[in-house]
């Protein structure tokens, strides 16, 4: 019986595909109006649709425009309401809506995040410690609903109502725990305001510190804090200012300013909270200044900047450990130099480069070290101990993803970290170093899913160049190799940011219609290294582009998926990444999900008042210069469209996206609407209150993307 089943399940997943999608739709038709884009040296480029750009959000041609589209998207998409409506009820109905993150102690107080069942925000609170209260202990009497004892430090779904977006970015508590400073942002464009309140008496105070990065420090004395602020025009972190609580923030003095708007900066502590520090970073360089947090009048430079040094550092007892690429270490290694230090001629190795291992992050504690690191693709965490010893936490699966957690405290022989896979719920374990016990702390609720059910496995594809590319696959039991299934493949390959396997509650639904789901490791992430991101950025960036394709290739060569039934999928850089491989080999794709698209890469980057285009010119190139211009205007998405069939296109943007601006997702479709030969449906769908992120709340998200997944299924013909 269970065979039979089986069969018809295969027969019902592989089904030709038919479009349900309302037929009749009539898309919108942008005007062109004449404009060309200059380059310094000479380069012209027509941009007919560049008007649809409104740094103000206010024209009204360009906002007619926008509901245009989303009452097209609307129409075409009518027809599967009823599959976006099954698909949202799937997800939501997999989530514990009253869950609660894992305490966290801190001076004397656990803290720790709660959702209320219905509610799209969490509240934030705090426990104070005593005979009996640790994590543990916290957890269960939040699950029985047991909030005797508990103080509210901040409501967010009390704050957010009535509004279209409102998101905390971070809070932090005076060293003292008496004084509390949050952000917040109201729609999505990620440009914060501070307030704050006294925790003992409830009362807030009248000042509001507005356009800043959301990231604060509290000094010693527990009134004055140091926090970011925006440049009001670029929305770059441009300057560190000091506040006293209770006074005029007119009268903030600039404590530091960057000049160079290649760099961002933050604020932090030390992890003895011995040093409040200043970090600026850039693609390439790095440098941290200091101050006693006791007396932050005077910061002091750990070390000098120089292009193409990178380092970071932390503090604890009499030394700083320093995790840095100097002298050739490209793929990092770790260094210790004397409290005091301000020259690199102090600094001492304590774990060497490998040119096997990337050193991603650590963590420092009284008795030992614990190191991120990554080889062959997978991330481990290795325990550095006093005497010289060192061991590797174990996993147990082909392709997961491990990192370091919360870890507050320094004075403490435990370390939290976090294990997932394509199969296995995220999962935050404590290990005791000294004893070797490990306990689990929390796994993430799935109601009704049953890991046992799926399976997980990395393989490897061969690139054009020779290169093995990493691929990380999960499906369903019973799935069968027959060049049948549909496939859902996804990268994101820029920033040297690593794509990691990790379970998502929103793919067990395309899993359980027989889907293959595939997670391409591609050049320009950093998953086998500094070398890997080095061979996906600048004059190598068409590598991880043609390196998404040959995945495909292979997937559909060894069985995986059938030809004509791959969907792609990325946002952001990762949607530069779709409009590029749906103009080199649209043939490849049946249809493309492409969210918060960067895909007008020369004119963006021609533009400095644009946020994010100086600090990547080490990432892209400056197109002002030609040898970068020729070389980006072979890829850029937008540049490159032309008279062909496209696969079919679900496109999303916010109008208050800071990252990605609207219009150039908005000017891509407009465009390539002009030039599509093929028969599949393209949609641009832009949410009017929102920006990089989506929708603020838990759930809001969740219904985003039921309406992208029902658009996939239709066009891949699964059922």
């Amino acid at each position: 019986m269970k065979a039979a089943i089986l069969l018809a399940t295969t027969i019902l997943m592989t089904l030709p595909a038919t479009t349900s999608i309302a037929a009749d739709a009539t898309p919108p038709d942008a005007e062109k109006r004449p404009h060309v884009v200059k380059a310094p040296h000479g380069a012209q480029r027509n941009d007919e649709y560049y008007w649809l750009r409104d740094d103000k959000r206010e024209d009204k041609a360009m906002l007619a425009y926008l509901e245009a589209e989303n009452a097209y998207a609307s129409q075409v998409m009518a027809p599967l309401k009823p599959i976006e409506d099954k698909l949202y009820d799937e997800i939501v109905g997999r989530i514990k809506q009253d869950d609660s993150s894992i305490p966290a102690r801190e001076r004397g107080w656990w803290y720790y995040a709660r959702f209320e069942a219905g509610k799209d925000y969490p509240i934030h609170a705090r426990r104070k410690d005593g005979p009996g209260v640790d994590a543990l202990s916290i957890q269960q009497a939040n699950e029985r609903g047991d909030f005797a004892g508990e103080e509210v430090l901040l409501d967010v779904n009390a704050l957010a109502e009535g509004k279209d977006y409102y998101s905390v970015g971070a809070y932090e508590v005076s060293q003292d725990n008496n004084l509390l400073a949050w952000a917040d942002d109201t729609n999505g464009r990620r440009q914060y305001t501070f307030r704050f309140r006294d925790l003992a008496t409830g009362k807030v105070y009248p000042e509001e510190i507005r356009g800043t990065s959301g990231d604060l420090v509290f000094a010693d004395d527990n009134r004055t804090v140091f926090y970011v602020e925006n440049d009001p025009e670029t929305l770059l972190t441009k300057r560190v200012k000091r506040h006293v609580i209770g006074t005029d923030p007119k009268e903030d003095a600039v404590v530091y300013e960057e000049e160079d708007d290649s760099f961002y900066m933050g604020v932090d502590r030390t992890r003895d909270d011995r040093y409040l520090v200043i970090a600026v970073s850039s693609t390439v360089s790095d440098e941290l200044r200091y101050a006693p947090a006791a007396d932050p009048s005077e910061f002091t430079v750990l070390a000098k900047r120089e292009r193409d040094l990178e380092y970071s550092a932390d503090h604890l007892g009499d030394r700083w450990i320093i995790l840095t690429n100097a002298d050739g270490a490209k793929n990092f290694k770790l260094v210790e130099a004397p409290a005091g230090s301000t020259s690199r001629k102090d600094w001492k190795d304590i774990v060497a480069h490998d040119e096997d291992v990337f050193l991603e992050n650590f963590e420092v504690f009284d008795g030992f070290i614990a190191l991120a690191q990554r080889s062959d693709a997978l991330e481990r965490v290795r325990i550095l101990r006093k005497d010289g010893k060192d061991e590797y936490v174990k996993a147990d699966e082909p392709a997961y993803s491990m990192g370091i957690s919360t870890n507050t405290e320094h004075d403490t022989t435990k370390l939290r970290y976090t294990y997932t896979s394509l199969t296995t719920p995220a999962t935050t374990y404590e290990l005791d170093t000294a004893t070797g016990e490990r306990r689990l702390l929390k796994r993430q609720p799935v109601i009704g899913y049953d890991p046992t059910q799926y399976v997980t496995e990395r393989v490897w594809a061969t690139a054009r160049d020779g290169e093995r590319i990493p691929v990380s696959l999960v499906y369903r039991k019973g799935f069968e190799k027959n060049g049948a299934a549909a496939m859902l493949q996804y990268a994101y390959g820029s920033y040297g940011m690593s794509m990691d396997p990790g379970f998502s509650v929103t793919t067990v639904s395309l899993l359980d219609r027989g889907m293959v789901y595939a997670l391409a490791h591609i050049r320009g992430g950093q998953e086998m290294g500094r070398r890997w991101y080095d061979d996906g950025k600048l004059l190598n960036k068409i590598n991880t582009f043609t390196d998404f394709i040959d995945v495909t290739d292979f997937l559909v060569k060894e069985g995986y998926a059938a030809k004509d039934r791959v969907a792609a999928y990325g946002g952001s850089a990762g949607g530069l990444l779709m409009g590029a491989v749906s103009n080199m080999a649209p043939d490849r794709y049946r249809v493309i999900l492409s969210q918060v698209p960067f895909v007008d890469v020369v004119t963006t980057m021609l533009d400095p008042s644009i946020p994010l285009t100086t600090n990547e010119y080490d990432e892209w190139g400056n197109p002002e210069e030609k040898q970068y211009y020729d070389y980006i205007v072979q890829y850029s998405p937008y540049d490159n469209l032309k008279p062909q069939a496209y696969p079919a296109m679900f496109v999303g943007t916010g109008l208050w996206d800071s990252q990605v601006q609207y219009w150039e997702p908005a000017k891509y479709v407009a465009r390539l609407r002009d030039v599509d030969t093929g028969k599949g449906p393209l949609v641009l769908r832009t949410n009017m209150e929102a920006g990089h992120g989506g929708k603020s709340g838990r759930f809001r998200r969740y219904r985003e993307q039921s309406e992208m997944f029902a658009f996939m299924l239709d066009q891949l013909g699964v059922k």
